[in-house]
């Protein structure tokens, strides 16, 4: 767990979920993405499914979980919309990280669509891997996939 500037990165919770959901919006503004919102990740792989809470509420999110093949998946990752450009999506992505290694991962991996040139840019700027591969996500739907080899030790920006 980690806590900076007042923000505490824990383990969510079934309420936290529902939080998340409740606030979709703030996270991810027109896009309705609630339907890739697994009630189950949180419920089963809640070590690796982590809220960075403040005394405001839920200012970002991370879901994700371990492969068999010991891959840190992270399936969905968000910062609060007055949170962005503060450093937290990449202080959530190593707290990731760091609980996939506890579960035994040696490498991360990631997902999303090729219009997504935001999250395209993050991943590289934490040292993935990005290969556009056709039909990822069923015919004439490519996805950008991330890849990159454990740990995560990326510099951290300053904080603003």
């Amino acid at each position: 767990m980690i806590g900076v500037m007042g923000i505490h990165i824990a383990p969510a919770e079934v309420a936290d979920f529902h939080q998340v959901l409740a606030d979709h919006p703030r996270y991810w503004g027109e896009r309705d993405l609630r339907s890739l919102h697994l009630l189950a990740l949180v419920q089963e792989f809640g070590p690796t499914c982590l809220v960075a809470r403040a005394e405001d509420g839920i200012r970002g999110y991370v879901f994700g979980f371990v492969t068999p093949d010991r891959t840190g998946y992270a399936h969905l990752i968000a910062t609060r919309d007055d949170t962005r450009g503060t450093g937290l999506g990449r202080r959530l992505y190593t707290a990731f990280a760091e609980a996939a290694e506890r579960h035994g991962a040696r490498r991360l991996k990631a997902i999303t669509s090729v219009e997504n040139t935001g999250s395209i840019a993050f991943h590289r700027s934490l040292g993935f891997d990005a290969k556009v591969v056709d039909d990822y996500n069923g015919p004439g739907r490519p996805m950008a996939v991330f890849h990159r080899d454990l740990p995560l030790d990326v510099p951290r920006p300053h904080p603003r």
